[in-house]
């Protein structure tokens, strides 16, 4: 293994530390996360894809922009490798952590070349296992995983703990109708979700008050002939802040809009995609979904499946934040 790049610390100093990750759930995760990893990580730098989510929620940080990696995009993979090469180089960091997906492929095997020490964390919505991205970095010597659900943690994957670990619902009086929602699909550039944005037209109207105001965050999804006012994207600052104010949020169910709600306060209707309708490229939406509801932190339905009924319970519930939400520890390497 080449001679170590990154500086050396010492006595309390704890270095220097790049944080990867994908825009969307992944780089959601990272971000929460980054006040509870153990030890403290020192100077941090951040490496993600240049998107209006990135630079509202990064702004104020060091932040590297690399060419965008889709889903499974394993030739963009191979494409950002030297711009990953030349940042970790020039960085001289003593760790690099990640939440995944595809940018992790590029820069993690490359730090750990480099000698820099790695630690990948699962992302909550692998309740069942690790992803293709975690099976594939598991296997760079070195690097330290982790999972984010005890039942499926190994010898190989570490468990210390799970972000929505930090979150209970509470029951409110029943509501029956909205002044103010949010439905929002994500910042996905691949996969479009006309059929939950289809269900939510069907059963939004019989909740809604006669002034209700309605932010519909699509992405890529065709809105065209849907009597709404569609946005493709919508600065994270602004989408927080309505969050915030609405009665009501019904979401994809991908991580990041899932933890942006319950970071709100509210608890939201999540609508999972699937992969035999061309929504993703697995049902790891299923999963989050699934444990949202168990959690009671969410209500899970499938787009055809979707009532009124169904969007008041969700009106009618509250998230709070737990008390003393477990610090994540780092291993050593």
């Amino acid at each position: 293994m080449p001679a170590r790049l990154s500086r050396p610390t010492d006595g309390g100093q704890q270095g220097r530390t790049l944080l990867v990750a994908s825009t969307g759930g992944h780089l959601e995760q990272l971000w929460r996360l980054r006040g509870r990893l153990r030890p403290a990580l020192g100077d941090v730098e951040w490496a993600t894809f240049d998107e209006a989510q990135s630079r509202s929620l990064l702004a104020g940080e060091t932040v590297h922009h690399v060419p965008y990696i889709p889903p499974r995009g394993y030739g963009a993979v191979v494409r950002v490798i030297p711009e990953a090469r030349r940042i970790l180089h020039d960085g001289h960091f003593d760790r690099v952590v990640s939440t995944g997906s595809g940018i992790a492929l590029a820069f993690l095997p490359v730090a750990r070349a480099l000698g820099i020490r790695t630690h990948y964390i699962e992302s909550a919505a692998r309740a069942e296992g690790p992803s293709l991205t975690g099976r594939i970095i598991s296997r760079v010597p070195g690097t330290q995983t982790y999972s984010q659900y005890p039942r499926w943690a190994d010898e190989r994957w570490q468990y210390r703990g799970s972000l929505f670990d930090g979150y209970d619902a509470v029951e409110e009086r029943p509501v029956t109708t909205a002044g103010r929602v949010v439905v929002t699909l994500g910042t996905m550039k691949t996969y479009g979700f006309r059929r939950g944005l289809e269900a939510v037209c069907r059963a939004l109207p019989q909740v809604l008050a006669p002034d209700a105001e309605v932010l519909w965050q699509v992405g890529v999804t065709d809105a065209s002939g849907l009597p709404i006012r569609a946005r493709v994207d919508v600065p994270a600052a602004e989408l927080h802040a309505a969050i915030g104010e609405a009665d009501l949020v019904v979401a994809h169910a991908g991580i990041g809009s899932c933890l942006t709600a319950l970071d709100a306060g509210r608890c939201p209707v999540v609508l999972p995609r699937r992969q035999e309708h061309g929504e993703h490229v697995d049902n790891h939406q299923e999963l989050i979904a699934h444990e949202l509801d168990r959690r009671g932190l969410a209500v899970r339905r499938l787009p055809g499946e979707l009532t009124a009924q169904d969007l008041r319970a969700a009106m009618a519930r509250r998230v709070q934040a737990a008390v003393a939400p477990q610090t994540f520890v780092l291993g050593a390497v």
